[in-house]
């Protein structure tokens, strides 16, 4: 078999799959280790799949963001520790915008003991949260309703914050990528993102490691355009040296709080459901 063949074999097996690791590629392949490692590289360097601890992952387009209650339910402490880093950047009178999304929903839990704070947000279930907090000045930007996110999205979104001068942005994303940059499937979505890009004076996306290497159809900036990116330590070496040598700020925190302990510490997230 010749190697072309041999890694488009190597991708099949990962749309199957979707995470393999070096050993079983080797043993479906019938090749070293070695051999599979270098195949490995040069997909990676392609853009098609993704190293991961002792394996490797397909990259794949998506298509559709995943709804609010999935999201809720999935890597909860590493969002809850990239939230804590987070919130460690905020600072006493500023104006701050918090996208939609799950990991902001976590930074918004540990902003509560804050005053002099004014929080601008698309997000209900933000929104739902804060208002407990008179001492917070609350804004949310109206516009037509995603249930999926339990956001607002669209043009009248992104007209409500070219009116606004924001000192911090939180970004979130269900995809975020190397080459295509931050990413989304929802065109709604873009228009509001791109207007943050110019109403803040500091822009930092939150985002997990498994997101990374995913990419939506519409393209709202490169990752150039972030001051910082928060992820998680889970981010594989080699995508953190790609993005240092690109100059991308990048913190990777890690995840220290206990599988177990998951569900406790504050509300369950969605708010909604608790009133």
């Amino acid at each position: 078999m010749i190697p072309s063949q041999r890694r488009q074999q190597l991708l099949d097996l990962l749309d199957t799959h979707s995470v393999l690791g070096i050993a079983e590629l080797a043993t479906y392949l019938a090749v070293s280790q070695m051999t599979v490692r270098r195949d490995i590289q040069r997909l990676e360097q392609a853009g098609q799949v993704l190293s991961v601890s002792g394996g490797v992952r397909r990259i794949a387009p998506l298509h559709r963001e995943p709804a609010w209650p999935l999201k809720a339910a999935t890597n909860i402490a590493a969002k809850r520790a990239i939230a804590r880093h987070a919130a460690s950047l905020v600072k006493p009178g500023q104006t701050i915008y918090l996208d939609a999304g799950t990991t902001l929903y976590e930074l918004a839990a540990l902003l509560t003991g804050h005053r002099e704070l004014c929080v601008i947000t698309n997000s209900f279930q933000v929104s739902a949260l804060l208002a407990d907090y008179p001492q917070i000045e609350l804004h949310h930007a109206g516009g037509r309703v995603d249930p999926d996110n339990h956001a607002t999205v669209g043009p009248a979104v992104a007209a409500y914050l070219s009116g606004v001068n924001l000192d911090l942005a939180f970004f979130s994303s269900s995809s975020w990528h190397l080459e295509r940059g931050l990413t989304t499937p929802d065109e709604a979505k873009l228009v509001v993102k791109q207007q943050l890009l110019h109403s803040a004076a500091r822009r930092v996306l939150l985002a997990d490691s498994a997101k990374y290497g995913r990419f939506g159809r519409f393209r709202a900036c490169s990752l150039e355009a972030f001051d910082l990116i928060v992820t998680d330590d889970a981010l594989p070496p080699p995508a953190r040296q790609a993005l240092a040598e690109r100059g991308i700020a990048l913190s990777c925190v890690p995840v220290t709080e206990p599988a177990a302990a998951e569900g406790a510490g504050h509300p369950h997230p969605d708010p909604l459901l608790n009133r």
